[in-house]
């Protein structure tokens, strides 16, 4: 399979397999050609009959100005990353719609109103290379960090370009480095004049999923076509590739490669003696970096070695040393272990200490990790209670690091330390909505199982228990990756402010609460999420907070999925269903974008057994005459090469062709990550929120 044929369509080719539908079953496949001149027929007559009827509502330009106002606005916070020459910030604005890749430093960032020096306008080069250009982020030669691989993607995809800058000389570097055909996949660098890279090469280099499974050292001056191969892993795997393991410093203490075998398990080896021994891990685990003369270990399930057994989301410490004397046999020792509806999230280095964030009951902490005196010591660092906390930057070379602290109705707060003093507050995000009045509650619904889900419900001034507040429903619930309590931004100013409440369900699938919450839900347990959601649903009703023709929901990608079958198992329960980015047809997914890489979270259809889980809550199949559901509003990018615009396209037309009422709008940039510019972004909240208003809270 070549690059450029997993890029605009679904599947190039593919083989018939009994039980997944191909053309004589499904009518729409040839919707799953993203750009091909009848299927953006189609889009264009859909999204002029979507835009007809939510541009006309006098609300939305008003609503759409709203957005926008605060997708623009100056006071918001600039975040950044610390690089020895500076802090550097992406921008965008109305000026920049592309944004400026900018720099400053940090006694200007103090500042009410920092000077930045433009390192990087990507308007002006995407004028220049007539592309739709979105910045897909820089990866620098550590410790200066001014040679740099700068990624770019054509109109959001996931698949980049990448090209050498300087950041002293901010230009291009005339015959450096360049990878102009796109693909998934990135590098790292070696030396200033070597790179490790990890992306498609044609012909046999991409596994099933359209991902990268070989790796090359590339030689300044030489061709990408001539690198020697380092690495291969095989063809069935998700991605596989060569990596480095690299100190804070910079320095360099081992070459070590994984294959993904599934979407959450890895092999991994190490380069000894010339060759590749594979490492003893768990297979839901792996290297998490370097720190203090030590290799740490993560792993995701309980992992017993030397008669000793750590426990799942736990910290392991090896003594850098004997790793690399001996990478199998070194002794291990435990860091730190989860406590009860505890699991670590995101991690930092700096000169000498190691942070990591926690969430502990869906609250966020932050402990800080030393090597002292010959054991490992954590302290908690002291940031506000009860919010959601995040790492927002850090220094290799210094004890810098900035924190970000955040609820549903505070306005996100940077906080800033050196290492000498306690954090402290750096800048605050202004407020873009009257939080007068309105409350943050904890509940919990018990689901079909009897398992408890809690969730969180953001009621707006003067709710009444009386079943008749608008209400909007989201969540996620797959590939461990937790839903937390945020600012509610625009979705403050558009809906709370103007009545509506807004709940947040934890549901399993999720990483809320650890490796095990992900892990009970997945494959063939993975109707337990669309429970767990479909229960929060129920209580929001019987609790007397809202009514089913007031209650909507809202999801993307995994969470459009989860919308999906909860709009086709209990239509009665919705008011309204906003799609968007999603899964829905899951007996083609795997053909569909990077479908096939998610079979470890959701099986195989092509394997009749699990065919059977897949067939008993696949939206697109599960849309049937004589039913009446909730007029969704599916919408989806033409530029989302992950997750494809086919699925949101397809259940369009299969709820066309059975006479139900639903929208759909596709937008032609963007990609699955949201890559577009801020009046575009406006534009799409303000359709949503029309649509949430006109179908919740408009009398029918």
């Amino acid at each position: 399979m070549t690059i450029a044929s997993t890029t605009g369509a679904a599947a190039a080719e593919e083989t018939p397999v009994p039980g997944v539908p191909g053309p004589e079953q499904d009518p729409y496949i040839w919707l799953e050609q993203a750009r091909s001149p009848e299927a953006l027929d189609w889009v264009a007559k859909e999204n002029a009959r979507t835009l007809a009827a939510f541009e006309a509502d006098p609300r939305f330009q008003q609503l759409k100005a709203e957005a926008l106002a605060i997708f623009d606005s100056e006071d918001r916070i600039p975040f950044v990353s610390i690089r020895p020459d500076g802090l550097y910030n992406f921008w965008q604005d109305k000026q920049n719609p592309k944004g400026l890749l900018r720099r400053t430093t940090l006694e200007s960032y103090r500042s009410a109103k920092p000077e930045w020096e433009t390192v990087l306008d990507i308007d002006a080069l995407a004028k220049a290379d007539g592309k739709e250009w979105v910045y897909q982020g820089s990866t620098c030669l550590p410790p200066a960090q001014n040679k740099c691989m700068i990624a770019l993607s054509d109109g959001g995809e996931d698949a980049t370009i990448m090209r050498e800058f300087d950041m002293r000389t901010k230009q291009f570097v005339e015959g450096g480095f360049v990878l102009d055909q796109k693909s998934q996949g990135g590098i790292e660098w070696i030396d200033e004049d070597t790179l490790l890279v990890g992306r498609g090469f044609g012909e046999g280099t991409l596994t099933e999923s359209a991902y990268p499974f070989t790796s090359r050292v590339w030689k300044r001056g030489t061709r990408i076509e001539d690198a020697p191969e380092i690495f291969r892993g095989e063809a069935s795997d998700v991605w596989a590739g060569a990596t480095l393991l690299r100190d804070n410093k910079g320095t360099i203490h081992a070459r070590t490669a994984f294959r993904g075998i599934s979407f959450h398990e890895t092999i991994n080896f190490v380069e000894k003696d010339g060759k590749w021994l594979q490492l003893d891990l768990p297979r839901k685990g792996g290297i998490y970096g370097i720190f203090d003369g030590h290799v740490m270990i993560s792993t995701d399930e309980d992992w017993t070695v030397d008669g000793q057994t750590f426990p799942a989301d736990s910290l392991i410490a090896v003594n850098l040393a004997e790793w690399k004397a001996d990478p199998n046999g070194a002794k291990k020792t435990l860091v730190w272990s989860p406590g009860p509806r505890q699991t670590k999230q995101g991690g930092a280095v700096t000169a000498n200490s190691l942070y990591v964030t926690l969430l502990d009951n869906v609250v966020g902490k932050v402990l800080e990790f030393n090597f002292e005196d010959g054991a490992w010591r954590s302290r908690e660092v002291p940031l506000p209670d009860n919010a959601t906390l995040g790492i927002a930057a850090s220094s290799d070379e210094t004890d810098q690091i900035m924190y970000t602290v955040t609820g549903f109705l505070a306005p996100t707060t940077l906080y800033y330390s050196d290492g000498s003093a306690p954090p402290a507050v750096l800048k605050t995000s202004p407020a873009y909505f009257d939080p007068d009045g309105a409350t943050v509650e904890q509940y919990e619904a018990t689901s079909k199982d009897g398992t408890k889900i809690p969730y969180f419900i953001v009621k707006p001034k003067g709710m009444k228990a009386d079943g008749s507040t608008a209400t909007l429903l989201t969540g996620y619930g797959g590939f461990q990756v937790p839903r937390l309590p945020a600012y509610l931004g625009s979705t403050g100013k558009l809906w709370v402010e103007k009545g509506g409440a807004y709940v947040l369900a934890n549901m399993r699938g999720g990483g809320e609460f650890g490796p095990q919450w992900h892990q009970t839900a997945i494959r063939e347990n993975k109707q337990r999420t669309w429970d767990d959601f479909i229960a929060v649903g129920e209580d929001l009703v019987k609790r007397g907070f809202t009514k089913p023709q007031h209650l909507g929901i809202q999801g993307g990608s995994q969470g459009g999925l989860l919308v999906g079958t909860a709009f086709t198992q209990r239509p009665d329960l919705f008011g309204g269903a906003i799609v968007q980015i999603p899964l829905f047809d899951m007996l083609r997914y795997h053909l569909i974008g990077r479908g096939a890489s998610w079979i470890g979270e959701y099986g195989d259809p092509r394997i009749p057994e699990q065919r059977k889980w897949i067939e008993g809550y696949s939206p697109y199949q599960k849309i049937v005459a004589g039913v009446n559901y909730p007029a969704p509003f599916l919408w989806a990018s033409t530029a989302d090469d992950r997750t494809h615009p086919a699925h949101a396209r397809k259940g369009a037309a299969k709820l066309k062709e059975l006479g139900q009422p639903y929208y759909y709008f596709e937008d032609t940039t963007g990609g699955h990550s949201g890559g577009v510019d801020n009046d575009q972004r406006a534009k799409l909240q303000a359709l949503q929120f029309i649509y949430l208003m006109q179908r919740l809270m408009d009398p029918r």
